[in-house]
């Protein structure tokens, strides 16, 4: 007779499945294909000292648990022609997020837009071709969007990636 258990509920409109907590060899798995997408099984494998077989098997189910969720170039955005980044804040209207964030998602020059608690509700990363786009983004596309209250803009000097990767 199996002594299998069967998990308790989760949260209304949960899926039922149960994720694996990632061990030490997925940590690694993750630090290796942050750092580059792009790495053979084989190079994978090697580095995180697992066969090529292990590598798969963890690799597919990463993806299959939704861990990992696609892999895809980096750019650089001053030679590819993207000048200006800025933070845009937002201070949207209660219980506007949905709309205020389907309408930002078709945003041109939007590369990222997070829900925050604190001082703001939304902060938007803007990376445009010059000045002038810039200002187009924020005062036409962003302010004109039905429940945004108020934004506030920093333009970036200067950025880089942490030294430390939280998989490592």
């Amino acid at each position: 007779m199996s002594q299998q258990t069967t998990p308790p509920p989760g949260p209304p409109g949960a899926t039922g499945r149960s994720v694996t907590p990632l061990d030490e060899v997925d940590r690694r798995v993750l630090d290796e294909l942050t750092r580059d997408g792009r790495l053979s099984m084989r190079t994978l494998a090697e580095r995180v000292h697992v066969s090529r077989t292990n590598a798969y098997a963890r690799v597919e189910r990463l993806l299959r648990e939704g861990v990992i969720t696609g892999f895809r170039a980096r750019v650089a955005p001053e030679p590819a022609g993207l000048g200006t980044s800025a933070y845009i804040s937002l201070t949207i209207q209660q219980n506007t997020w949905r709309e205020v964030s389907a309408e930002l998602a078709r945003v041109r020059y939007i590369e990222h837009v997070a829900l925050l608690s604190g001082e703001h509700d939304v902060l938007a990363l803007v990376r445009a071709p010059d000045n002038a786009t810039l200002r187009d983004v924020v005062l036409s596309r962003v302010q004109g969007i039905a429940g945004v209250l108020s934004t506030r803009t920093w333009l970036v000097f200067d950025e880089f990636d942490g030294a430390a990767s939280p998989w490592a």
